[in-house]
């Protein structure tokens, strides 16, 4: 049985959430691991798709924690989920009262480390609080988990001694099984942009920016919309722009947008706000994610740095700019659209992150 901690209880759509359930399926799948949940807001739920909710997490008494027989805690961190401003300095604490009453490991899936912010902003002031509470929580850890090797080296200069394992972060739009056939026999001016609201709107305005640089074979003529709110504003954008036969989906079921991406070539992201960030960070986007588990490559407004783990590199980074491009050649593009989701396959699914939860708890050796 394991414990998962989540700042709000799975069901509605979170990111958060979402990742946590497709989790505990996977685990239940491969290893027999059954998953209670504890969110720290309050839920009505006691079952989210069969499996069981506790809440809030700071009223659960400890007769409570002592009728589960959990074999181990995963934490999901993001310091925002946890405290308005960023900062639950009650949480390690709670961990280690936690600890004494369940003997078992204690894993932490850190989805933020902290924040960053300009001096008018609450998180420049609260940055080192902030960091101060994922030193305590890595500290307390048994496994960090961190989806890039960016991530790795921020939390290794807090914790030293944390023992951490990178797994990306996987797609919670899907992870179909793809033959190579139904990657590369697909249009090349089909897009699609999805993700949070955003995202989304981030993303349109830069590629209706740069889309006259995007030269033949690949022009975008058909472009997708998927996920996020309903907005006016993102449907008057794409009204105006007529030369584009534009879809737009928004609050769209996983399995419609699971087909929509899986008959398109290029997804476009906008997601680095700013310049300085290593492209490897996008490991940390399900939007990412989503594109590579569907054979979709992704393409960026600015040029980027190589995208590997462990020495496995992703094609690319692709990226269109004002001023220039790189995208690949077209008897390139089927290849490297295979590639892509094999990479992920190989790197980024759901059952390689369980794979490595499963390993941390003693079902096979941890593989750092």
């Amino acid at each position: 049985m394991i414990l998962q901690i989540v700042p709000r209880a799975p069901g509605g759509r979170d990111g958060v959430g979402d990742y946590a359930r497709t989790l505990a399926v996977c685990l239940e799948r491969i290893n027999g691991c059954k998953t209670t949940f504890v969110s720290a807001a309050p839920s009505a739920a006691l079952k989210t798709g069969g499996l069981e909710v506790l809440s809030p997490l700071s009223g659960i008494s400890a007769e409570q924690w002592r009728h589960h027989p959990w074999m181990a805690i995963v934490l999901h961190y993001v310091n925002y989920g946890y405290h308005r401003r960023g900062v639950p300095c009650w949480l390690p604490g709670k961990l280690r009262h936690l600890q004494r009453l369940c003997p078992g490991r204690l894993i932490t899936i850190f989805h933020e480390l902290y924040a960053s912010g300009s001096w008018w902003q609450s998180a420049f002031w609260l940055r080192s609080t902030q960091m101060r509470i994922t030193r305590a929580i890595a500290r307390l850890s048994d496994l960090s988990i961190v989806s890039s090797d960016v991530l790795c080296e921020q939390l290794h200069c807090l914790a030293p001694n944390a023992l951490i394992l990178v797994r990306p972060v996987f797609s919670n739009f899907g992870e179909p099984v793809l033959a190579p056939e139904q990657i590369v026999s697909r249009d090349p001016h089909r897009w699609v942009i999805c993700g949070g609201t955003e995202l989304i709107e981030r993303s349109l305005r830069s590629l209706l920016n740069r889309r006259q640089s995007v030269s033949e074979p690949f022009a975008p003529r058909e472009l997708f919309v998927v996920g996020g709110a309903d907005r006016s504003a993102i449907c008057k954008t794409l009204t105006d722009n007529s030369d584009i036969a534009a879809h737009y989906l928004p609050n769209v079921d996983v399995a419609i947008a699971s087909g929509i991406l899986m008959s398109c070539a290029f997804g476009w992201i906008d997601y680095f706000e700013r310049a300085d960030v290593p492209t490897a960070a996008i490991l940390k986007s399900t939007t990412f994610a989503a594109y590579c588990a569907h054979g979709v490559i992704p393409i960026f407004p600015c040029e980027g740095s190589r995208i590997a783990l462990h020495g496995d590199a992703l094609p690319g980074p692709f990226f269109v700019t004002e001023a220039d491009h790189y995208l690949p050649k077209d008897v390139e593009r089927p290849a490297i659209a295979v590639r892509t989701y094999e990479w992920y396959r190989r790197n980024a699914s759901s059952e390689q992150l369980a794979g490595g939860v499963a390993s941390a708890l003693g079902f096979a050796p941890v593989a750092l």
